[in-house]
């Protein structure tokens, strides 16, 4: 297969046979280099990372002050090592927001001149349309900097709005005409009035002067939406091609990793983009580096690559290999998960004695964005393999159940938490309800092959009551917690007077609220359905909102860890609802209109494809 055909078909592989000796001691040490919430910065974002002709190793993050945004007042802050990692300088500004925004750092060494030539953005607060290409360079190994010159005008065409240079570290050619040559990969956008919304592309930008002036090279700028590249990094084939990774945003094609090549030194591509579907990544930038090649006398090639490994939530930080130039890479579970918790960017950097650097943005709760840290490991490490995932939730506890009367041979086990108790249903011809008293009281139900309802149709409803309140208050929720975690959920947030619901999937979200709360304690019904490409939310049998549903999965990762249907919580045991559910239903179909007026109306049974209903008539012992 070659590699630059496009469309071209790329597989996962199996681990190589000689990727590392197995009887060497595995190395693996790592450290938080930048913290939320620590000298004077909201967050840090945006790792960058090189090693310099000293052997300096220079660390780059964007320092956020007012909050984690991506626009505001940033400063582009390093830090330095000069002892391969072990130990790190303070943090120093090299590039001051000063109110503005100071970011997407692109680092790369000319090892002609020992210059670390540094590629960002700049833009003025707030305004996101005019973001312009900076280059600042250092000739004493990142001690002092040179004033940022702006070199939009060499590789920003007049069209194009939305500018981003890498971020991640760029390359220097080593093979072939173009050897000596600085490259770096880059994106833009355009056509934010078009009525189907700006484009997006991505481009590559070199240098042959050490760095110093840099010219626009290959453009892919189609803009079909089939492909979206962004954040583009970049690594040099044996054959001296330039192997271009990116992020598809939201492009049509099937994955999230997309490749584009160039047999010219970065000059033009030689097929437009295409998808990478075996390589599961989340929508998020993502690292590459060369860190062995048959012809430098190493004994096979190997080429990394860091990113979260979850397809659509960013966690698990993997770094995987191809040991065939790109043309196929490993499985996630093949390669190496370096952090299981929330994950975000990376960047990766070549360390004496083959071993490797990874600076990557991490969290141990649900945000990826706590700190950064920096990882030293080697290739021993990396042939250690995977434990198993540690998202999977813990056994349920024994305790009070109540029924499921779905007609299964195995129905779910519906668990009652706290002193939550009966009370009088919705309508007498409920019977009883449970009530829920805002602290510890929620109903869980473990996760099943039928409560896997992935990327189909499917319609969930209850019956719920409760009083004058400004905390949010969760009705149902399944599967996830996290802003881009596969998950479901419908809740009260009377703060803001409303009911909201939110559906996400591995291509995105979709919102529903309804225009009033119900707060008033009277029995209500609220379902939300997925049916025919919409996601709608109904308040007692009338459609109240409704917003196109994001194509995919609301399970897809569940071999990352997934967890079941709460009712009266959230799954980390918050937003308790402090009142009463009655009759909860899962449907795996997009119930019709009339039927939906009917879970209202009638409380009719509609037993097609019914795979969950509580009616909470009774409460029974451990």
């Amino acid at each position: 297969m070659t590699i630059g055909q496009a469309g071209s078909a790329i597989s996962t592989q199996a681990p190589h046979p000689h990727a590392a000796d197995p009887q060497d001691e595995p190395l693996f040490k790592e450290q938080t280099l930048f913290e939320r919430g620590t000298h004077g910065y909201t967050c840090f974002r945006i790792p960058a990372i090189v090693e310099a002709a000293d052997g300096a190793l220079l660390a780059f993050a964007e320092g956020r002050v007012d909050d984690c945004g991506d626009h505001g007042d940033i400063d582009l802050v390093m830090r330095r090592s000069d002892d391969g990692g072990e130990t790190w300088g303070p943090i120093e500004i090299v590039l001051d927001g000063a109110g503005d925004t100071r970011g997407n750092p692109a680092p790369v060494v000319d090892h002609e001149t020992g210059r670390v030539v540094l590629l960002s953005t700049w833009n003025a607060n707030g305004d996101t349309t005019d973001r312009r290409p900076f280059v600042t360079y250092s000739d004493d190994h990142g001690a002092t900097w040179s004033q940022p010159q702006d070199i939009t005008p060499d590789v920003k065409l007049d069209h194009w709005e939305f500018y981003a240079t890498g971020p991640v570290h760029a390359i220097q050619l080593e093979r072939g005409d173009h050897a000596g040559r600085l490259v770096a990969g880059a994106n833009h956008t355009w056509g934010s009035d078009r009525p189907e919304g700006f484009a997006r592309g991505a481009h590559l930008i070199y240098s042959d002067d050490g760095g110093l002036s840099w010219e626009l090279g290959a453009v892919d700028s189609i803009g079909d939406n089939t492909v979206n590249p962004q954040e583009v990094s970049v690594v040099e084939l044996t054959d001296g091609t330039v192997y271009a990774a990116a992020r598809d945003q939201y492009g049509t094609d099937h994955g999230n990793r997309a490749f584009a090549t160039s047999s010219d030194g970065g000059e033009t591509f030689d097929a437009r983009f295409a998808t990478i579907p075996d390589l599961s990544a989340p929508i998020v930038q993502g690292a590459t580096l060369r860190q062995r090649a048959t012809d430098a006398g190493d004994e096979h090639d190997r080429i990394l690559f860091s990113a979260p490994a979850h397809p659509a939530s960013r966690e698990a930080m993997s770094i995987r290999s191809s040991y065939d130039e790109g043309q196929t890479w490993e499985h996630w579970n093949d390669g190496k998960i370096i952090h299981w918790g929330p994950a975000a960017y990376s960047d990766l950097v070549s360390l004496p004695d083959h071993e490797i650097g990874l600076l990557y943005e991490a969290g141990e709760g649900t945000s990826p964005y706590d700190e950064i840290r920096f990882a030293r490991f080697d290739e021993a490490y990396l042939a250690t393999g995977n434990d198993d995932p540690p998202g999977f939730p813990e056994p349920p506890e024994p305790g009070p159940t109540t029924p499921d009367l779905t007609r299964t041979s195995t129905p779910h086990t519906a668990y009652v938490r706290g002193d939550a108790g009966l009370t009088d249903g919705a309508t007498p011809r409920h019977g009883q309800a449970l009530a829920l008293d805002g602290e510890d009281d929620h109903i869980q139900i473990p996760f099943t092959d039928a409560l896997d309802l992935g990327g189909g149709d499917f319609s969930v409803g209850t019956w719920f009551r409760y009083g004058d309140s400004d905390a949010s208050q969760v009705l149902i929720w399944a599967y996830g917690i996290g802003s881009s975690k596969p998950s479901f959920w419908i809740r009260a947030e009377p703060g803001n007077n409303r009911i909201r619901a939110l559906m996400t999937t591995e291509n995105g979200s979709a919102s529903v609220a309804s225009p009033q709360a119900y707060d008033d304690g009277a029995w209500h019904h609220a379902a939300l359905r997925r049916a025919d490409g919409e996601l709608s939310l109904w308040i007692d049998g009338e459609r109240v909102a409704s917003a196109t549903a994001p194509e995919g999965s609301v399970t897809i990762g569940r071999e990352f860890g997934i967890d079941g249907l709460y009712v009266g919580r959230r799954m980390d045991g918050v937003q308790h609802l402090e009142g009463a559910v009655d009759d909860v239903r899962v449907y795996r179909h997009g119930l019709s209109d009339r039927e939906m007026q009917l879970l209202a109306t009638t409380n009719a049974p509609l037993p097609r494809d019914l795979v969950l209903r509580l009616p909470l008539d009774q409460i029974d012992p451990e």
